[in-house]
């Protein structure tokens, strides 16, 4: 498959910051880095711009997720992992972060603070039913196909 060309545009208060990139070969997100610097306390949350806009090509989405080392280490998150980037926005990417940890983080501006996976979006076409047919699991829901 050709990879989608996505137009990226610095804001003013970005201009001096990387691009995003893909930080190893086989990596799947590109790194978005902070555009300011910033202290989360613990449970509470913050609004990170990225200095960046881009033009995410049609039939594709941006999914926002947490970096696993900053959730590890230091409880800090995604609020909406994965949040979604639709191909129709324009406006700065910023990604919502909430520290889950019992200490605050302290986060750098140009600090790399989430990834952004790019990925096929196919949009699905409803028709209601009075009924919908059987499956051996049925009405099953959280938690029905037990732990082992």
């Amino acid at each position: 498959m050709t990879p989608p060309r996505i137009a990226v545009q610095r804001l003013p208060h970005g201009a001096d910051l990387p691009l995003p990139a893909y930080e190893t070969a086989g990596a799947a997100g590109l790194d978005l880095r902070a555009a300011e610097a910033v202290t989360v306390p613990p449970g509470e949350r913050c609004l990170m711009p990225t200095g960046l806009a881009m033009a995410i090509p049609e039939g594709f989405e941006g999914q926002v997720r947490p970096r696993s080392g900053l959730a590890v280490k230091h409880g800090l998150t995604v609020l909406n992992a994965p949040g979604t980037i639709d191909c129709d926005y324009r406006g700065e990417i910023k990604v919502p972060l909430i520290n889950l940890g019992h200490a605050p983080v302290a986060i750098a501006r140009g600090e790399r603070i989430a990834q952004l996976v790019i990925a096929p979006v196919v949009q699905a076409v409803l028709a209601e039913a009075a009924s919908l047919p059987a499956t051996a699991r049925g009405t099953g829901g959280f938690g029905s196909s037990g732990r082992s």
